[in-house]
């Protein structure tokens, strides 16, 4: 007998409010919609990622306790089912700016006790902001934007968030259904539909997901049913079992038959610092991270090598090419770690663990491969070494003597410009002088590569910075999102001239939200990290990367301090070494925002380097803007 189909219960009762209600609530890229109607197909997920999260558990929590505003049976607006659906979510904070599409949620905004709003001064200031705050906390962001060129404008962030696997949650205003062309029936903005969103952006490999929500449904009145559950049956059919023991103890075999192991860590380890730290105290194998995994493990500890990759330390990249196990926990083998594929870890057997199946095999063919919830797989990793006996760092004594040896050799260093201020020596001042426990931001381009050598983070969620993108203007918003999400903590946006000006506008929402930001700006006048390839590779032809006035290039153009002059935040500039350490002193001990405009020469170059598609046999070592190539 054929199965009788019945219809959902729906999620709301609709109040009339035009001739032909009808509720509608777009679900946009970056993930399927979610139709209920049996007529429109089901779409996969553009997602392929994994979890290990119970769909039983996917509840939140937060909406124990919590005390609505509107009766059970009384109809409000849309936009206020949407807001205290947020609620519900334990929303607190959310980066929003309005326009015409979306201020009927604004309006919902001010009617709610328990979300604070920070106005950006730019869309793209706004899902940055966003971004710091789920970077820095480790909960989503939430920003809001209009329709058209308010919702384009936070294209940049939304594919920052995607490729760095950051929980986001983006809501948009629409035009009315009937100025786009749609009369399907779907739903008003419910529970349900922010329920997945936030499950769909932080289950798995986290990520962005954006709501698309036409002005006539934020104007809709509704009665919400808070009940329904989560439906994602074809998400939820690819999230993965947990990772099968006997792979486990294959991996623990391996530790314990290498004579030279490697740990290459990146930003899926962040959320199992612990359980990484564990396995390193049981065995002493060495810990080189990428970029978006500093502070996963601490980068001041004796095992660690640091960074590895274009611009990593000798001795990580060192100990990667020399290697006869590559554990490659939470990564994606990118290019700029890489460098010639077949030419990196050739020697090794590869171990590769990582949420994300599309990763597994997609730039380096592992050996051996789990795709599993990384915390879970380091569990029983360390499970397996501890039932064998392990209890302590195990004998690689020769392979730690040979990359002590290696860092003995070459370390991270620079040369000095009299009495001009190093920017790698800035950041050191800032590293001693906040002993290392800032939350950092960074721009993107030389200043980031140098904040990343340079300041030694020891813990997860401390380093934020635009790694797949490479956004420039990502710093100082990032920064805001940070000291939203972190009040009390010292937060330090280490930016360069290019990058800052970029989302400069942002000083205003500092100055008005009355957030300590400390703004350490290494200004060369130059985008230096087009300028170090200029000098490499094309014979140091300038083409457009002076960032000064031509017509007089003895002046620092622009000024800087008057950007922060106009949004009354206190600053100063400093170009002398022997002055800088009393300079930074001063902007982290002043209350409040602070910018420290700090001149750097433009010569220096970043280092080491391994240029594009290269091998460690390439690395440069030596040699900077004042040298001829």
């Amino acid at each position: 007998m054929a199965a009788r189909a019945t219809a959902p219960k729906p999620a709301f009762t609709a109040f009339p409010s035009s001739p032909s209600p009808k509720p509608f609530l777009r679900f946009a890229l970056p993930f399927r919609s979610l139709p209920n109607s049996p007529h429109v197909p089901d779409r996969r997920s553009l997602r392929i990622s994994s979890t290990l999260s119970d769909a039983a558990t996917a509840k939140s929590t937060a909406a124990e306790g919590f005390v609505p505003r509107f009766g059970l049976d009384e109809p409000r607006k849309g936009a206020d089912v949407l807001v205290e659906a947020l609620e519900r979510q334990g929303v607190t904070d959310v980066f929003a700016y309005p326009g015409g599409a979306s201020v009927e949620i604004h309006q919902a905004l001010t009617r709610s006790a328990a979300i604070r709003n920070v106005l950006p001064r730019h869309e793209q200031g706004g899902v940055f902001a966003a971004e710091g705050y789920a970077r820095s906390s480790g909960r989503p962001g939430v920003c809001i934007a209009t329709s058209g060129p308010g919702a384009t404008n936070l294209v940049s962030g939304l594919a920052d968030a995607m490729l760095d696997s950051v929980p986001l949650v983006a809501i948009t205003g629409q035009v009315p259904r009937r100025m786009i062309g749609t009369d399907a029936f779907q739903e008003t903005p419910s529970s349900r539909i922010v329920k997945e969103a936030f499950f769909l952006a932080t289950s798995g490999r986290p990520g962005p997901v954006l709501i698309d929500i036409p002005k006539d449904i934020q104007q809709q009145l509704a009665i919400p049913n808070w009940d329904q559950p989560i439906r994602l049956p074809g998400y939820m059919s690819r999230l993965p079992k947990p990772p099968d023991e006997k792979h486990l103890e294959l991996i623990a075999r391996l530790v314990l038959e290498s004579k030279k192991p490697v740990l290459y860590v990146g930003g899926g380890c962040l959320n199992s610092s612990e359980e990484l730290r564990r396995f390193v105290d049981l065995t002493g194998v060495p810990v080189a991270s990428t970029l978006m995994g500093l502070g996963a493990y601490p980068v001041g500890d004796e095992n660690s090598l640091q960074m590895l990759g274009m611009h990593g330390t000798v001795y990580a990249n060192y100990a990667v090419d020399r290697c006869d196990l590559l554990l490659a926990f939470g990564v994606r083998f990118d290019d700029r770690v890489t460098g010639k594929l077949e030419a990196f870890a050739s020697r090794a057997k590869i171990v590769h663990i990582d949420i994300d199946s599309a990763e597994i095999g997609k730039n380096k063919q592992p050996h051996v491969s789990v795709c599993a919830d990384l915390k879970l797989a380091l569990e029983g990793i360390n499970r397996a070494l501890e039932s064998q006996g392990v209890g302590g760092k195990l004998g690689f004594r020769g392979w730690r003597e040979e990359l002590n040896d290696q860092k003995r050799r070459f370390p991270l260093s620079y040369k000095t410009f009299e009495e001009e201020i190093s920017p790698q020596h800035a950041i050191q001042v800032l590293d001693e002088l906040t002993s290392g426990e800032a939350i950092v931001s960074t721009g993107v381009g030389q200043h980031q590569m140098w904040a990343a050598q340079f300041y030694k983070c020891k813990r997860p969620r401390q380093w934020l910075t635009s790694g797949g993108l490479g956004a420039m203007g990502f710093g100082l918003p990032a920064a805001i999102g940070a000291a939203v999400a972190n009040p009390g903590a010292v937060v330090v946006d280490i930016d360069g001239d290019g990058s800052f000006i970029m989302n400069v506008q942002e000083l205003a929402t500092i100055k008005v939200e009355k957030l300590p930001v400390k703004i350490l700006l290494l200004n060369n006048q130059h985008l230096g990290m087009v300028v170090q390839w200029e000098d490499r590779f094309y014979k140091a032809n300038r083409a457009h990367t002076y960032l000064g006035d031509p017509s007089n290039e003895n002046a620092v153009f622009p000024n800087m301090l008057k950007f922060a002059d106009a949004c009354g935040i206190p600053a100063a500039r400093v170009a002398k070494r022997e002055e800088l350490r009393a300079a930074i002193q001063k902007m982290l001990d002043t209350p409040g925002p602070y910018l420290l405009d700090v001149i750097v020469p433009h010569q220096e170059h970043v280092l080491p380097m391994i240029p594009s598609n290269g091998t460690f046999e390439d690395v440069i070592t030596d040699g900077d803007g004042r040298t001829s190539y």
